[in-house]
Parts: structure tokens; C-alpha cells; sequence
């Protein structure tokens, strides 16, 4: 795994700030997964620090959300360790709160406050602490005045938003996301991308996030880890986001690391597509001005 210092500027707040959080630090030690004879990722060892916002990177089927599941509990790793807070990773554990893709995950027979308390309900809290956390939270995601109404009355980025306000509610000291913006249009994920960056500054907690979208990683994260093709995937790189916050697309170090990931992500697709027996032509190289 190389780690490369691509983007420039100022460093940005919130690393600092993440120290004051009550994120844990994740440390993942020579993994292996596998299914049966198939080994999904090889070992991948990646240790993120407490209240960092860490993007996952990489081609289709590199097992980035293999990996997610591992770290939340969901599959356990062949060989290797996952610990969390100095803890080891044995099974679901309230303090990892999952975000998914699909906000079908919410229960459709529950109003939002009522979803956003259940955690909190299933711990044994009172209902005025669950009335309370439901309150704080559907604020923080500015959904209050949709308390009481049920999922299926939103629209596709406000349950998004219920989604991630019933994780928060449980209070978890790091929140898993799987591409939890690939399901909505392009207007509602750059909202929502706003929107995921101010909560995750304002709760102070760790993040891992997979996505596709390399716009979507230099937007919110302090680092990306980019991982090659699979089957048997790994850790290529790790690239530090050293930009300030907000993040301006069109500023050089940003138009730079977008180039780098584009290549290196493209490398990997490349050998993927041989390895198919196909014979991919080598991406042309974008300047500056034909970036975005």
C-alpha cells in the first residue's frame, strides 16, 4: 500500500476537530475474506483515526462493501483482525451503525420519530431520552418538521436523511456508509453531500464511506484508500485531502487528485477488463480545463 500526497492547501478543520469527537479509531490488520474458494479481499490493513472521514475507492467488485460489511460486524474475515476503539470486531455492535443504500431499511409502519427512537427504545431508554434523541437528531438532519410523518411520504433524500439520523441516534462512535447517495438524482447526492459533511463535522464521529463517485470522495473525505480490481482485492493506495473545507471543485490541488484517482482508479479497471481477456485502450488524459 503506498500512501501519496497529492492534493495542497491548507489543512483543513477537520482533523482537529475530529480529536474532540467521540469517534474510535479503526485499525484493520491483515485481512482476508473469503466465501467458500473465493477470496474477496487479501490482505488490506488500514488504521483510520478517531473522528476521520475515510472514503473506500475502487472499482466494481473490489470488495469495498465486502470489506464495510466485515467492519460492521455482518462477515468475518478469514485471517486478520478488525478492531474498533482498541476493541475487536465480533458481531453488530451499537456502537457501529450502518447507513445503507436503500433507505428501504427504514420501517415503512413507523412515523420518523418513532424510527429515529427505535435504537434508542431497543436500549432500554425512557421516553422522554428517546423523545429527546429523536428531537436532537431529526434536527441535525433539519428534518423536525416531518416528525410525524411516515417514510413514505418523503421524498427519496429526506429518508436518506431519516436514515442516517436513526444511525446517529444510537450514538455509535463509527458510522459505516455503503454508496448511501447512489440510489438519488444528481441534484438531491450534491445536497446531500453538503449535508453528510456539516453532520459529520458537527457529531464528532468516525466514518467509512464507499462510493463510486471520486468527486463524492474528494468532497468529503480526509483521506481516500483507492483498492485495486478483484477478486482478491487490496489496499493500492492511500491519498490525504489536505483542502479546506467547503471544498472548492475547480480548485488545483482538487482538478490534481482527481486526475490521480481518475488514472489510478483506471489502471485497475484496465487490468480487470485483460484479465476478462478483453484489451482496453488506455484512458486519454484530461488538462486542467477539460476536468469538469
Amino acid at each position: 500500500m503506498m500512501t501519496k500526497a497529492i492534493a495542497a492547501g491548507r489543512p483543513q478543520a477537520g482533523s482537529a476537530r475530529a480529536q474532540d469527537g467521540h469517534g474510535a479509531a479503526v485499525s484493520v490488520d491483515g485481512v482476508d475474506i473469503r466465501f467458500g474458494s473465493f477470496r474477496a479481499v487479501q490482505n488490506i490493513s488500514l488504521d483510520i483515526a478517531a473522528g476521520e472521514f475515510l472514503c473506500l475507492l475502487g472499482p466494481s467488485g473490489c470488495g469495498k462493501s465486502t470489506l464495510l460489511s466485515a467492519l460492521a460486524g455482518f462477515v468475518q474475515p478469514h485471517r486478520g483482525s478488525l478492531t474498533v476503539g482498541g476493541d475487536r470486531v465480533g458481531g453488530p455492535d451499537p456502537d457501529l451503525g450502518m447507513v445503507f443504500q436503500s433507505s428501504e431499511a427504514l420501517f415503512d409502519w413507523m412515523t420518523v420519530r418513532q424510527n429515529v427512537s427505535f435504537g434508542p427504545r431497543m436500549r432500554g431508554a425512557s421516553r422522554a431520552e428517546q423523545a429527546k434523541l429523536a428531537d436532537e437528531y431529526l434536527g441535525l438532519v433539519g428534518l423536525r418538521h416531518c416528525a410525524d410523518r411516515f417514510p413514505g411520504q418523503l421524498s427519496g433524500g429526506m429518508r436518506q436523511r431519516v436514515q442516517i439520523a436513526r444511525v446517529l441516534a444510537n450514538k455509535p462512535r463509527v458510522v459505516l456508509m455503503d454508496e448511501p447517495f447512489g440510489a438519488l438524482d444528481a441534484q438531491t447526492r450534491q445536497v446531500m453531500q453538503e449535508e453528510m459533511g456539516r453532520i459529520w463535522q458537527t457529531s464528532g464521529c468516525t466514518v467509512v464511506f464507499v462510493t463510486h463517485d471520486i468527486d463524492e470522495a474528494i468532497l468529503l473525505a480526509d483521506r481516500v484508500a483507492v483498492m485495486t480490481a478483484g477478486p482478491a482485492a487490496s489496499v493500492k493506495s492511500v491519498y490525504p485531502i489536505d483542502l479546506p473545507r467547503p471544498r472548492d471543485e475547480t480548485d488545483p490541488g482538487a482538478v490534481e487528485l482527481r486526475r490521480a484517482l481518475r488514472d489510478d482508479i483506471g489502471e485497475e479497471v484496465r487490468k480487470s477488463l485483460r484479465d476478462q481477456g478483453l484489451d482496453p485502450q488506455p484512458a486519454p488524459r484530461l488538462d486542467s480545463q477539460e476536468q469538469r
